[in-house]
């Protein structure tokens, strides 16, 4: 079996197609019967996967791909090179640690191999002797914004919500069906906007002109106005909606809720302190430092004053009255019994 599994690792690359293993199975119907399945698996079958491809190349940069909730994950930026049929130019390091652990610089010659046959994946270096590598240096795409790590953890990130880097991914959160719910505001449309510079942060889409969105790809007169009355319709969207759509990490729906409930208004959350909002039903530690972290970044400050200039933050005391007026009091409920429409 070891012979045959080995002849053909030599002769995978002769096939017409991608194999990364072989499959060792029982032939005969009856003994599978009886050997039977686990709830994932035959206990009939078994895979042999070959070791992973892996190929020399050059590091030739380290850029940053930024998310939507900030975290920074470095790239490496390869020499192309063929790896199991696939050119391979790019693959993550995923984070300072791993950069670390490798000792990688710009202009090291590493080994690559795609993960499971898919992920392109850096395992080693060997740099090559005589030339001289330049030191890793993180251009950060968050621009001027200021970098949060936490201690128990390896990831940095940029918190302001307006960083041009994460910026299509953050319109298209804010925009979301739980969040400000903006019909027509979806990829191809936040895509042109942001090239185009029509829209820097969650602010502009308030600032929209007509004639600005029915110029773009795929958009005339009446889909433009149709989308303009939408983002006009999300200023009357409840806080708790807008809480959640600034895209604060740790902060969903329900935390959302929670702290419109107790804050009543943007600002006063935004004033908030660590130990105020620990006093926060169901927030601890970890997302009253989250929420602390993005307030304190200015351009988080500035853009909440501009949603603000907008009518898109009204204070909610009124709502929030009315919405516990009947606290305290009896309620009965009554179900009724029989077909849903019977009269």
């Amino acid at each position: 079996m070891k012979k045959f599994i080995d002849s053909w690792e030599g002769r995978r690359d002769k096939l017409p197609y991608e194999i990364d293993g072989i499959v060792i199975k029982v032939n005969e119907i009856a003994q599978q019967l009886e050997l039977g399945f686990t709830s994932k698996a035959p206990r009939w079958a078994v895979a042999y996967k070959y070791p992973a491809r892996q190929e020399t190349t050059v590091v030739n940069d380290v850029l940053f791909q930024v998310g939507r909730t900030g975290t920074l994950t470095p790239v490496a930026v390869l020499e192309p090179v063929q790896v199991g049929g696939v050119i391979v130019s790019r693959s993550t390091l995923h984070n300072m640690d791993e950069i670390a652990r490798l000792g990688l610089h710009i202009g090291d010659t590493v080994i690559v191999e795609r993960a499971g046959e898919v992920i392109p994946h850096v395992i080693k270096w060997s740099r090559k002797a005589g030339r001289a590598a330049k030191l890793w240096c993180p251009r950060m795409s968050g621009g001027h914004s200021r970098i949060h790590k936490d201690p128990e953890e390896v990831a940095y990130r940029c918190v302001n919500a307006s960083c041009p880097a994460k910026r299509k991914e953050s319109l298209l959160h804010f925009a979301g069906r739980h969040a400000m719910n903006i019909d027509g505001l979806g990829d191809k449309i936040v895509d042109q906007l942001v090239d185009k510079e029509l829209v820097k942060d969650f602010a502009d889409l308030y600032e929209l002109k007509l004639e600005e969105v029915a110029a773009l790809d795929r958009m005339a007169e009446k889909s433009a106005q149709n989308l303009l009355d939408e983002i006009a319709a999300s200023k009357n969207n409840s806080l708790a909606r807008l809480i959640y759509a600034l895209g604060m990490r740790f902060v969903g729906e329900r935390t959302g809720q929670l702290l419109a409930e107790h804050f009543a208004s943007l600002p006063k959350l935004a004033e908030a302190t660590v130990q105020e909002l620990e006093e926060v039903a169901e927030v601890g530690p970890k997302v009253a430092q989250s929420i602390a972290d993005f307030f304190s970044e200015p351009a988080n400050r500035k853009l909440i004053q501009r949603l603000k200039e907008r009518r898109l933050e009204n204070d909610r005391e009124t709502r929030r009255a009315g919405r516990l007026a009947l606290r305290g009091d009896d309620i009965c409920l009554h179900r009724r019994i029989g077909p849903p429409f019977a009269r």
